[in-house]
């Protein structure tokens, strides 16, 4: 989510305080935490904290400060990870990052950018900023980027660009950016955009998440938030409305099925200043053949940024790819499984995260889940990148019911 308004309270209630760094930063401040890896109760976290790596507002490749870190994926044919930022064309051309990042037992060693790809529109041009634009032409939002099957292309997904009457999108590119298809949004995604019609995709809160199944033959995008029609946006004490998580075929790139996702209520009270708060999911990840990692990032002001991670089954959930209207149907959302709460792990603070995908598994074989977060270019805010790395169940004793905590 780009959240300039955000970002405005978010400095506003920090003051702007920021001590100087040098302009060209090759390290960052990092928290190595040597995990010894036990095993974990019904009900304790089944992830912990490997270690963590925070890099200021003036962190910068090539001149351009590094921001708006909204995705992560990892290429295992050469060993790095794909970050996309949500700069909108701003401060560069929309771009994503290659990255060099290293961890072992002792903790998160190194994150390091290693070059950049600029986004291409069909035109085959950089894509522009809301000053250079054409009226043909929206500026693009990224905030999911997948590497597709095969290793040859990318898919990514922009919010809109909605003051200026473009709805969100779904873009295939190559390696080098060149746009290669659009892939269709199911008519619901699309529009209308106007809030007085009381329907269609709320602005800033539509395509966040991307993931690739683990049989690779399905892309599963997600909703930040509820369609207008689908009901409110999370309040005090008060769930969210559903939010679509839709399932396409890789194959044809078609809409197969989707599913309903229900967001938690705001996290904590905002007694002191006017409510202002979001939270919806600003990613998701293939975890097994039937199941979804789903990452809910909140934001109250006053109260910080905080996030919880779900596991889903996406085959108990009904299919909602025909239902206009969710508010008042009859249907079955995806049950959520926590796994984590961001609070849990003892951090500093939990910034904006919005990427998440698993990376190599450490050499005593278990898995590790990186993070990172959007710093919304934001002197109040880092660029933060955490590493965790997944406990195993404790076995159950013989003469216990015999009750089991997932694989």
């Amino acid at each position: 989510m780009n959240a300039l308004s955000l970002s405005a309270l978010v400095l506003l209630l920090a003051g702007c305080k920021t001590s100087p760094e040098p302009a060209h930063r090759p390290a960052s401040t990092s928290t190595h935490s040597a995990v010894a890896v036990a095993c974990h109760a019904p009900g304790s976290p089944a992830l912990q904290l490997l270690g963590e790596q925070r890099w200021p507002l003036d962190t910068e490749w090539a001149g351009v400060p590094i921001g708006g870190l909204s995705s992560i994926d990892y290429n295992p044919a050469d060993d790095s990870y794909y970050l996309v930022s949500d700069d909108r064309s701003a401060k560069d051309s929309a771009r994503w990052y290659q990255a060099r990042i290293r961890y072992d037992a002792s903790g998160l060693q190194q994150v390091s950018i290693t070059g950049q790809h600029y986004l291409q529109t069909p035109a085959g041009t950089p894509y522009p900023s809301s000053r250079t634009a054409t009226a043909d032409t929206a500026v693009p939002d990224p905030e999911a980027l997948r590497l597709l099957p095969g290793g040859h292309s990318v898919v990514w997904s922009s919010e809109g660009d909605f003051a200026r009457g473009f709805g969100p999108s779904l873009q295939q590119a190559a390696l080098d950016g060149s746009w290669q298809k659009t892939w269709p949004l199911p008519a619901l995604l699309q529009g209308p955009l106007q809030p007085e019609t009381g329907r269609g995709p709320r602005n800033n809160m539509t395509l966040e998440g991307i993931a690739i199944s683990e049989d690779q033959r399905s892309l599963w995008l997600s909703m930040e938030g509820a369609l207008r029609q689908d009901g409110p946006l999370p309040r005090r004490g008060q769930i969210g409305g559903p939010l679509r998580i839709t399932q396409y075929d890789l194959a044809s790139q078609q809409p197969l099925r989707q599913i309903a996702y229900i967001p938690d209520a705001l996290p904590k009270d905002n007694l002191l200043l006017p409510l202002i708060a979001i939270n919806g999911v600003s990613e998701i990840l293939a975890d097994g053949p039937d199941h979804l990692l789903v990452l809910e990032r909140a934001y109250v002001l006053g109260a910080g940024f905080s996030a919880r991670l779900y596991r889903i089954n996406t085959q108990q959930a009904s299919d909602t790819l025909a239902i206009d209207t969710l508010q008042d149907a009859a249907y079955t959302p995806a049950h959520k499984e926590l796994l984590l709460d961001f609070a849990q792990l003892g951090l500093r603070t939990v910034d904006n995260l919005e990427g998440m995908t698993w990376g190599p598994r450490l050499a005593s074989g278990e898995r590790v889940l990186l993070l990172v977060s959007d710093n919304n270019f934001n002197p109040a805010q880092v660029t933060q990148f955490l590493a965790l790395v997944e406990t195993p169940a404790c076995a159950t004793a013989p003469s216990s019911a015999g009750q089991s905590h997932r694989n």
